[in-house]
């Protein structure tokens, strides 16, 4: 057993900071052990550093324990996690008074999601915070990588901490910092690898220590923030940017099919200027990033002025009707197929709400599929991700040629890999009425209607 620094870690001078990084004398604590905060314990573990996860999902902690690497969709930790798990130096509870008095470093990677009327939900933060308030071992560093609001830090969740069945203070009994994630799901170890982390903390002390923990085990430029609102501000910018270029090209796209263009040609185009960052239409926007972080940029004007961010409002609102349009693109195909869409059998391809990852938060296909069910289609749903479960009330499919045969309609939602290579000829073979719409830019439009198919897609204007 390594033996744990019996000093206050943020009062340690750099010197002796490196030495226990060195040394894995400091002990870290991964609270939520998910999509994110699982890479993120187990790069920790790996870089010499004693580890231990926790997480209310009995099942996962279950499965973490016996060695089955749970994201089988994230290539690269597969390895990591069998090395760390040999060599004891990463494990995972449910308990978290198991883990959080004996840690130096607490990190905390838990769901930040939104309520049916688009407000940011932070109660796991809050029902953690009251937790750390007990269980907190002096001088510990509290570090949030969690997407939240500017200011939420600040304003609420230090207070929470602070406050309870013990009197702390911030910058005295611990410390607080923020390194919002910034991994793209399905990427991760590569984002891990190359991207800048930005550190912001309550004071300079508390976030150069976090720097160097962080450029220890990460080993990338480290982006010192101001503060922690600066840094949560700067990663809600960047992915906000992307829903709001997300919903330009959308809203083109639909203009596009009304002129007769293809705007996956007019993009190619732009592209060549060197000012220029390409974005695709789509079906929609999902995952638990880029609707949320919008919706959060937003909440943070609730108490100041509503008539601020109409940009983003609007890219919202217009993300959020395209899968509506995919429908309308489904009905119009139909339409001159001489078909009702009651009764028809539509296919969905693609669950996730991005490619090439088992994920269905907040994802298009969700309301695709609600509109199809009103509309009284026969849904047949088909993903690499999620063969022969049972999702969104449907059945799926566990395999493609199935889902496919005797169609009337097959509705490409999202671009996994296997979907990349699909042969116009042969979905035309098999269906019993030739209609396809393509919302990821996948299929040779001329060669789809080559083959005999009926096809539509985001802007395939002019096909």
């Amino acid at each position: 057993m390594i033996k744990q620094t019996a000093e206050k870690l943020i009062e340690l001078n750099m010197d002796d900071i490196k030495k226990s990084l060195k040394n894995g004398r400091i002990f870290v604590c991964a609270i939520g052990t998910g999509r994110i905060g699982l890479p993120t314990a187990l790069s920790f573990a790996h870089s010499g550093l004693p580890t231990i996860g926790v997480d209310v999902n009995s099942k996962l902690v279950q499965m973490i324990n016996s060695g089955d690497f749970p994201l089988k969709d994230e290539p690269g930790f597969d390895k990591m996690f069998d090395e760390v798990i040999k060599n004891k130096n990463f494990h995972a509870t449910t308990n978290i008074e198991e883990a959080v008095p004996h840690s130096d470093v607490i990190l905390l990677s838990l769901p930040t999601p939104m309520s049916k009327d688009h407000i940011p939900d932070y109660s796991a933060l809050i029902s953690v915070g009251k937790n750390l308030n007990k269980l907190l071992k002096p001088g510990s560093l509290v570090v949030v990588e969690s997407t939240v609001q500017p200011g939420f830090i600040e304003n609420e969740f230090v207070s929470v901490i602070e406050t309870g069945t013990r009197k702390l203070k911030v910058g005295k009994d611990f410390g607080m910092a923020v390194c919002p994630e910034i991994a793209n799901p399905g990427e991760i170890w590569k984002d891990f690898k190359n991207l800048p982390r930005l550190v912001g903390a309550l004071d300079k002390r508390t976030a150069d220590i976090v720097a160097e923990i962080y450029r220890y085990v990460f080993g990338v430029e480290i982006v010192l923030m101001p503060d922690c609102k600066s840094a949560n501000a700067a990663k809600l910018t960047s992915n906000v940017f992307r829903d709001i270029n997300i919903a330009f090209v959308n809203e083109l796209a639909i203009l596009f099919e009304k002129l007769g263009i293809d705007i996956l040609k007019v993009l190619e185009a732009c592209d060549k200027k060197y000012n220029f960052q390409i974005h695709y239409p789509g079906a929609g926007v999902g995952g638990p990033c880029l609707p949320v972080n919008s919706y959060q940029i937003l909440n943070s004007v609730r108490n100041l002025d509503n008539n601020m961010l109409k940009i983003i409002k609007a890219a919202r609102k217009i993300n959020e009707k395209m899968p509506c349009h995919v429908v309308d693109l489904l009905l119009d195909a139909l339409n001159e197929a001489g078909k009702k869409v009651k009764g028809s059998t539509v296919v969905i391809l693609g669950l996730s709400y991005k490619p090439n990852v088992r994920d269905i938060q907040l994802t298009p296909a969700e309301e695709i599929i609600k509109k199809l069910e009103n509309l009284q289609a026969k849904i047949k749903i088909y993903d690499p991700y999620f063969k022969s479960v049972k999702v969104f009330s449907h059945n799926t499919e566990s395999n493609l040629m199935d889902a496919i045969t005797n169609a009337d309609a097959i509705l490409l939602i999202t671009a996994h890999n296997e979907f990349h290579d699909l042969s116009p000829t042969l979905l035309a073979s098999k269906m019993t009425t030739p209609i396809i719409v393509d919302s990821g830019g996948l299929l040779d439009a001329v060669a789809a209607k080559k083959a005999g198919l009926i096809f539509r897609g985001i802007g395939r204007g002019g096909i």
